[in-house]
């Protein structure tokens, strides 16, 4: 996959809005490409990504399917067989426990097994938004993440969520793409026309010399937020936007912690046995003693999401953590 493309043109979107631009560019360019889920034609699905798109392609292409996740991925599944290329829409994430047999017993391994390929991408919300509580509040990255044959995507920026997009609908693997509900109203510079950003490749969203803060989705702007924080004290913080959990890009991640010698992780899903743990494990498993003080990990911790905002608040990745990982790494 070839790096980003860039423009001489640059418009500010949403992140819905350019999730939304990514779909349109790829179904213009591509008749293979096409749209199905809950409510994705007339209502738009349910963050209005698939907005616009019925009126535009077609009912034969954006298909509004039954309250189904599991004949969701299965379509998929066959539609990518037969040399389609899907694109299915979950309401939350933790609906994809529905869909969890088509894709990993299948979906998959179906490359290895048979030597098919299953290019289709799911995507959908992420993550919680304090104050609704209930089954729907988790980030379960880190379970999908640990399948070979999949690729977990997780973009924080506008201009990062439409290249990602348009590079897993075109990625011949089967691509889970997550979408964190905060983040689809946050506006950003967004690059013109056709883009695409690397499966695979982080990004240092922000050079340091001090503290490596490797993150994703929402989290990156959280890190951003305490870099600003703690330049004030004179502590320099590199923020490392991991961008694709698996593949994982070890190679930035060393790099990084070459070069400040401290990491601490900030992901929105459980920290145990979660994404930074394994981020923790691909830095003390090379070859080079990196780091100078113990590792921390900043994560939703180990219980379901409250209703209530207040212990929402106090039980996900928050500033007060965040700060005292700084300070502990940094002592």
């Amino acid at each position: 996959m070839s790096a980003v493309i860039k423009t001489a043109e640059v418009c500010t979107l949403t992140f819905r809005e350019a999730l939304n631009e990514a779909l349109r560019l790829e179904m213009t360019r591509d008749s293979r490409v096409i749209v199905l889920g809950e409510d994705v034609g007339r209502k738009g699905g349910i963050a209005g990504v698939t907005k616009g798109l019925l009126d535009e392609f077609g009912a034969s292409r954006v298909i509004d399917t039954p309250i189904s996740e599991m004949a969701i991925a299965g379509a998929c599944s066959g539609a990518a067989i037969t040399g389609l290329r899907p694109v299915g829409e979950f309401y939350y994430c933790d609906m994809l426990m529905f869909m969890a047999d088509n894709v990993v017993t299948s979906a998959a391994r179906l490359h290895f097994a048979t030597g098919l390929l299953a290019p289709y991408v799911l995507r959908g919300r992420d993550g919680s938004k304090p104050g609704e509580g209930g089954p729907h509040q988790d980030s379960l990255a880190a379970w999908f993440a640990h399948v070979p044959g999949l690729k977990v995507v997780m973009p924080a920026t506008p201009s990062d969520a439409k290249g990602l997009l348009i590079s897993a609908i075109r990625d011949d693997s089967p691509v889970i793409f997550l979408e964190q509900i905060p983040l689809y109203s946050l506006k950003g510079e967004v690059p013109a026309g056709e883009y695409v950003v690397p499966i695979g490749k982080s990004e240092v969203k922000a050079a340091g010399s001090d503290v490596t803060v490797a993150c994703v989705g929402r989290c990156v702007h959280d890190a951003l937020q305490a870099r600003d924080r703690w330049a004030d004290k004179g502590v320099s913080i590199e923020v490392l936007d991991l961008r694709t959990l698996r593949p994982l890009d070890v190679e930035s991640i060393r790099r990084s912690v070459a070069k400040t010698g401290r990491l601490i992780t900030v992901h929105e899903g459980w920290a145990s046995y979660g994404i930074g743990a394994e981020v923790v494990a691909c830095v003390s498993d090379g070859p080079q003693l990196l780091l100078k003080a113990p590792a921390r990990r900043v994560a939703t911790l180990d219980t379901h999401i409250p209703a209530s905002p207040r212990l929402a608040a106090e039980v996900l990745p928050n500033a007060t953590r965040l700060d005292e990982a700084v300070a502990d790494v940094t002592s």
